[in-house]
């Protein structure tokens, strides 16, 4: 007799969700540290208590049927809640131990993220960080990490926010290509050079082809992953954005039609008001508040 799926084993839905991200049982099992054979156990399972199949097979792998992808959001909340549940625990009885799970975008979690965070570990050494680089916003309120950098003011109940300063964008090219190129002096000049850009359309690309004499398909490259975007441009292969304070660590980073063009965003570090009284969260948000303030004090224009 199964268990009523009311009362859920979770060990099945992470064995679903597993499948669903991988695509097939042996790689699933591979990432959960799993055989093949318990693992396809567990889906059975499932399936048997839910009453539906979840995959069929196919030349390309496990395709999921329609009930599993109406299952996988409410299966990825039990992820996102367990996470939270042993994050918390982790801390139990011991203030100055525990984990601290924070989101931020991909730029600011890559560049700016790292030096201040080690400089936080001495001060807490008993403290483990897990980092998500995710540039879409992460739900708080789900547990989904304990505190967030984001570069909107947030709009939720029951989150502390502070707002800690605006960090700007210019346009920027790698010294080697603007020797082999020549250097743009104005807006127009851009149109005879290697763009760097976006690749499908977002609110900042609409924003930027409100200003520019561009459009989607007069960037060389195209890629929305901003790591990528930025590495492009230090391997001189044309011009982009960059915030000003990471672009001024390398002197090779050459601005382009400077004052001409730039952009700001806000940046924002949020908590659940829930977290404000555990010391590791409150030692992490201020000493994050602290560091990336001094950071953003460099990207001014």
């Amino acid at each position: 007799m199964h268990k009523c799926m009311s009362d859920p084993d979770w060990s099945l839905y992470r064995a679903f969700l597993a499948v669903m991200t991988e695509g097939s049982l042996s790689a699933a099992a591979r990432t959960l540290g799993l055989t093949q054979p318990t693992l396809g156990r567990q889906v059975a399972e499932l399936e048997r208590g839910l009453g539906v199949a979840l995959f069929t097979r196919s030349p390309q792998g496990l395709k999921p049927t329609d009930a599993a992808r109406a299952l996988q959001p409410h299966a990825q909340a039990m992820s996102t809640a367990a996470g939270a549940l042993v994050r918390a625990a982790s801390g139990a009885g011991d203030t100055g131990r525990g984990v601290v799970r924070i989101t931020a975008s991909d730029i600011i979690g890559a560049e700016a993220l790292p030096p201040i965070l080690a400089d936080f570990r001495p001060r807490h050494p008993g403290v483990t960080v897990e980092l998500a680089l995710d540039n879409q916003q992460q739900d708080l309120l789900r547990g989904a990490a304990d505190i967030a950098v984001r570069m909107v003011r947030p709009t939720q109940d029951a989150l502390v926010a502070r707002r800690l300063a605006d960090t700007h964008l210019g346009l920027y090219a790698h010294r080697r290509y603007l020797e082999a190129e020549g250097a743009p002096h104005t807006l127009q000049d851009l149109k005879g050079h290697a763009l760097i850009g976006f690749d499908r359309e977002t609110p900042f690309l609409r924003g930027l082809m409100q200003r520019l004499p561009i459009r989607r398909d007069d960037f060389t490259m195209r890629t929305d992953n901003d790591l990528a975007q930025m590495a492009a441009i230090r391997a001189g292969f044309g011009v982009g954005f960059i915030q000003h304070g990471i672009a001024r660590r390398d002197p090779d980073l050459v601005p382009v039609c400077p004052g001409q063009l730039g952009f700001r965003l806000e940046v924002w570090l949020v908590m659940h008001e829930d977290l404000r009284a555990t010391p590791r969260m409150r030692a992490m948000f201020d000493h994050l508040a602290e560091g990336l303030t001094s950071f953003l004090a460099t990207s001014q224009p």
